[in-house]
């Protein structure tokens, strides 16, 4: 995945990523970001996983697939809100466990074919199939058997029990041609041609990609969508140093900048044509620990390393955030502002460092960060110098996110320590709860390896219970039990930093995947 190649894409999809001899062009930045009222660039320091709406995960991902392809229903607004995408209406029964869907009969894939409700059908059964992407936000909510199709342009869903958060998933849950899909199966369920191909119906498609470098998005000529902007294209452009985003937005070479430090953004507060974009959102950061495999799945050894850690050093680095009081974000539907929690406490860290196999150290663990991302980077410092208390060595490797996301895989090639950013997809404690905790994440980079099966049936009976009051007791219990567990060093809730051209407007902040820029609605003028 670091190849710099440049490959030539057809308007479905891109041609095979190996093996193709085309000569590499380079797009300079300032083409595209002086480009005649139609090219916006943004600057990211995250590569674009694969192209698959059923497996590929993370901010880069989810920008993608929001502008490639097109869910039921968007999130839009400020608190977000359900709006038509696929579906132009919808009804839902009384006790929350049938919706059913009028889809929009304007609606059509970039192939020109209409988007049906069997394609909205075999969509939600490939993702339940797969069982990998975005699809633990629906797992034992929706079964394949309970999408069906009452006629070409209607869908309902029968769920296995009332789930208050629905219509607020739907946006993540992406709807492929079938078409397409089936006439590409080989032996994975369509996975290989889709990991460089796509199937969607979303305002742009792939027009152009140079991996590690950029990936060009062109608007579709079958573009149906109503309220966009005058957008003839999107670059995500790769640009792995945050300072180097800055300097891109200060001179007018890339309009929207995603990964900025507080320091970026307080250089920023005088620069002409520039807008800064501060707002908070339910975005954790924390620490995740390996919990199965190595010297951390003692937990002692956690507790210990979560009493080390200097949390006012990591909220200093952090600028614009607040420490996190357990896994929850503030304000959130059941989060504990009372709860009792790790604060930097030197004697209760050896304390528990006596419990543990090697109670004076000298063993050197491992931590991985985002390769550029510089807040990552000062945080792997602050725990170096933490761990040196404890006399314990840390070795820290930047690397790219694929690579990450690969490490992932099982306990045995994931680090002993690896930051997330968790960035609610939806305004409901769920997404953060399930995503981050639930053993059915195993393997994923939001949960590589934590599994407690009492922790599991706490998340599952909060996300099935539609009564608030019972929900807050039992996100309660959760927050408890994970203190206890100390699968994470809780670090900090950040605001989200997003600096942007004053050329671009209709530009409305959402407090949810914010990072993972929605184009269609935006013009630059």
């Amino acid at each position: 995945m670091n190849s710099s190649s440049s490959f030539s894409l057809s308007r479905r999809g891109l041609l095979a990523m190996a093996g193709i001899g085309l000569a590499s062009t380079v797009f300079p930045r300032k083409i595209f970001a002086q480009a005649g009222g139609g090219v916006l660039v943004i600057a990211s320091g995250q590569d674009i996983p694969n192209f698959d709406p059923h497996t590929a995960t993370g901010y880069s991902a989810s920008f993608f697939m929001r502008n490639v392809y097109d869910p039921l229903v968007r999130v839009s607004g400020n608190p977000p809100e359900p709006q038509p995408a696929l579906a132009e209406s919808w009804e839902v029964n009384e006790d929350g466990t049938e919706f059913i869907f009028k889809l929009n009969p304007a609606a059509k894939f970039h192939s020109g074919n209409p988007v049906t409700a069997e394609d909205v059908v075999y969509s939600f059964g490939r993702a339940l199939r797969l069982a990998k992407g975005n699809s633990w936000m629906i797992r034992d909510i929706v079964t394949p058997e309970g999408v069906t199709a009452i006629d070409p342009a209607t869908v309902k869903f029968s769920l296995t029990a009332p789930y208050a958060p629905f219509l607020q998933v739907l946006p993540w849950i992406f709807v492929v041609e079938k078409a397409v899909v089936e006439e590409n199966l080989g032996s994975d369920d369509g996975e290989t041609y889709l990991m460089t191909n796509t199937a969607g119906s979303g305002p742009f498609d792939v027009a152009r990609v140079e991996i590690g470098t950029l990936y060009h998005l062109a608007r579709a000529p079958e573009a149906w969508q109503a309220g966009g902007g005058n957008l003839d294209g999107v670059v995500w452009q790769i640009v792995r140093e945050t300072a180097t985003q800055r300097l891109m937005i200060e001179r007018g070479e890339a309009h929207i900048a995603v990964d900025l430090t507080s320091e970026d953004m307080d250089s920023l507060e005088d620069a002409p044509g520039v807008v800064r974009v501060i707002e908070p959102e339910y975005r954790t950061f924390s620490i995740k620990m390996n919990t199965e495999h190595g010297p951390c799945a003692d937990v002692n050894l956690r507790k210990a390393i979560s009493y080390a850690t200097n949390y006012d050093a990591i909220l200093d680095a952090a600028g614009y955030a607040d420490l996190m009081i357990g896994p929850l974000p503030h304000g959130i539907l059941g989060h504990d502002p009372e709860l009792e929690v790790y604060r930097t406490d030197l004697d209760k860290a050896k304390e528990y460092m006596a419990k543990t196999e090697t109670p004076e150290g000298g063993f050197t663990l491992k931590m991985m960060h985002v390769s550029g991302l510089e807040q990552q980077r000062r945080w792997a410092l602050i725990m170096l110098d933490s761990l040196k208390q404890l006399n314990i060595g840390l070795e820290i490797v930047p690397m790219n996110w694929p690579d990450m996301v690969a490490a992932c895989r099982s306990p045995e090639t994931f680090p002993d320590m690896f930051p997330v950013y968790q960035t609610a997809n939806y305004g409901d404690t769920d997404n953060i709860a399930y995503a981050a905790y639930h053993s059915s994440r195993n393997g994923n980079w939001q949960n590589a390896v934590y599994n407690d099966p009492d922790t599991d049936a706490l998340i599952e009976a909060a996300r099935t219970e539609i009564d608030p009051e019972k929900r807050v007791e039992i996100y309660g219990k959760f927050q408890r039990k994970l203190v206890e567990d100390a699968p994470d060093i809780f670090g900090v809730l950040e605001r989200r930093k997003l600096a942007m051209r004053d050329a671009v407007k209709g530009y409305q902040f959402t407090p949810v995947a914010s990072n993972a820029i929605e184009a269609w609605p935006l013009s630059l003028g």
